[in-house]
């Protein structure tokens, strides 16, 4: 039998008020780097076309998904696409990319994004896109949940992503009354974001609800884990787990390195156009 998760940290997610068109929030606050490792930080943001203008990544991938409306990208290596409720964009910046994100006119975007810190052999990997179509990923069926797998795996459904850093993430639908769990490697860090609902987590049990980020214990030894999950409403949740990198982090806005050097040579080759090549 697997060794069950327990449920180390519960935080509420509140959105501040940055402009008429944009709220956002830390899901993951940023510069907890060893105890989210691999994970960098997770925003939730709902905006409006013209909040974000253009902008540099180098050293990691942004995991970006929708929650309702459409999202339309653009970055420098790869060009123009559309993004709908429940889609996700993995997007690995690698070397660098010049990259925007901005709601279709009309539109109001309601998304997650997730910084994964990539090893210092994958820094400066070439820039690459998987648009991940919900309609597209396997889905694991239970009696009364519907697990969609958009990397990693569970209960034996595998995703097709392709990953530099190990990482499940997947997102459940569980109807009231319902349990079901999802496997993890031993070593996995993660945790999960309830975006609807309610329910009882982990081992003890422990109560969340929407608007809430459920961390999972730490687990060391290399057996396999589950994480439980059972719905008291209508749930809705992502859970991400992944493979900890364990190596300094040094971070400068979009940039995220493992020395100041590498920043400072990150800003020039941005400045003198570099990341468009």
């Amino acid at each position: 039998m697997a060794f069950q998760r327990r449920i180390r940290h519960i935080r509420s997610v509140e959105l501040a008020v940055n402009s008429p068109i944009h709220r956002s929030g830390p899901v993951l606050e940023p510069g907890k780097w060893e105890e989210y490792d691999p994970f960098l930080l997770l925003m939730e943001d709902i905006f409006e076309r013209g909040t974000f203008e253009e902008h540099p990544h180098r050293g990691i991938e942004t995991v970006t998904y929708v929650i309702s409306g459409e999202l339309e990208h653009y970055d420098s290596n790869a060009g123009h696409g559309k993004l709908g409720p429940g889609d996700v964009q993995w997007m690995t910046a690698g070397r660098g990319v010049i990259h925007k994100e901005d709601p279709a006119p009309g539109s109001t975007v309601h998304s997650l994004q997730l910084w994964i810190n990539l090893p210092s052999t994958h820094k400066m990997t070439e820039p690459r896109y998987q648009n991940l179509r919900a309609e597209e990923m396997p889905v694991r069926e239970e009696d009364g949940a519907t697990i969609r797998v958009f990397s990693g795996s569970s209960k034996g459904v595998q995703a097709p992503t392709r990953n530099i850093v190990p990482v499940t993430m997947v997102e459940m639908n569980v109807e009231p009354g319902r349990t079901v769990s999802q496997d993890l490697p031993g070593h996995y860090n993660g945790f999960l974001y309830i975006l609807e609902g309610s329910g009882a987590f982990g081992a003890g049990k422990a109560e969340g609800k929407a608007g809430q980020v459920l961390f999972f214990s730490r687990h060391e030894r290399g057996e396999p884990t589950e994480v439980q999950v059972t719905a008291r409403e209508k749930l809705r949740l992502l859970l991400y787990a992944g493979e900890p990198v364990k190596e300094p982090v040094v971070a400068y806005g979009p940039f995220v390195m493992n020395t100041q050097e590498q920043i400072r040579e990150a800003l020039r080759d941005y400045q003198e156009g570099r990341f468009l090549r």
